[in-house]
């Protein structure tokens, strides 16, 4: 049985001129040579039209309305509701992921938080209950890869206090379950093409050995 491989990125950039995806793809090619048993999906979060999350869709936290609610809405909200549910069906699908985005304002851009807001839906991929929130994949094993490009060098002992983006991914990605978490950082791209280049080669290195460990 063939498994997934979802390699979500988040630029606006075409692939040639952003760091981040460049050694994304690096990434997914060397992986999918690697582990024939995979197959390729990709999410690009600039192209696809993502669902607005509004309330009128729930009936309680991260709760996706009843069919009875549903029949209800217009054509338009239940093809969003529609969306949300098969977004966070797909992610929970897969079995390895791989996200490439760059760095804004020491996070990352806005689509990729709409998009796990998305995913992340009672039933799905978390259960909620009076207790407790657990997430729910943690039913067979699965990877996760951040890569993540930024113009600047980020110290060690500055990671947790500038590197928000990347730890708030693993954060995320290990209470849904995902403990197999790895990120490459594609730091130092600077204002030069020179710059830039010798970031993404070391990027692509990086993730060459990372490919034996996933």
């Amino acid at each position: 049985m063939m498994k997934t491989l979802l390699y979500i990125t988040c630029n606006s950039k075409p692939e040639t001129l952003s760091a981040s995806k460049t050694v994304g793809r690096e990434l997914v090619e060397e992986f999918l040579k690697a582990n024939t048993d995979y197959r390729l999906n990709e999410v690009d979060l600039y192209e696809m039209k993502l669902p607005r999350l509004k309330y009128k869709y729930f009936e309680n936290r991260n709760k996706l309305i009843g069919q009875e609610a549903y029949n209800k809405l217009t054509e338009e909200d239940q093809k969003e509701v529609d969306r949300i549910k098969e977004l966070a069906i797909e992610f929970k699908n897969a079995d390895c992921y791989v996200i490439a985005t760059p760095m804004w304002s020491i996070l990352f851009p806005a689509p990729l938080k709409e998009y796990l807001d998305c995913i992340i839906q009672n039933d799905i991929t978390i259960k909620i209950s009076r207790e407790r929130v657990e997430g729910l994949l943690d039913d067979k094993k699965r990877s996760m890869v951040y890569i993540q490009s930024s113009g600047g060098s980020i110290p060690l002992l500055l990671d947790k206090k500038m590197n928000h983006g990347g730890n708030y991914i693993k954060d995320i990605f290990k209470f849904l379950g995902i403990k197999d978490f790895h990120e490459v950082l594609v730091d130092g791209t600077g204002f030069t093409e020179e710059e830039e280049h010798k970031a993404v080669e070391k990027g692509k290195k990086d993730v060459q050995k990372l490919v034996k460990n996933l």
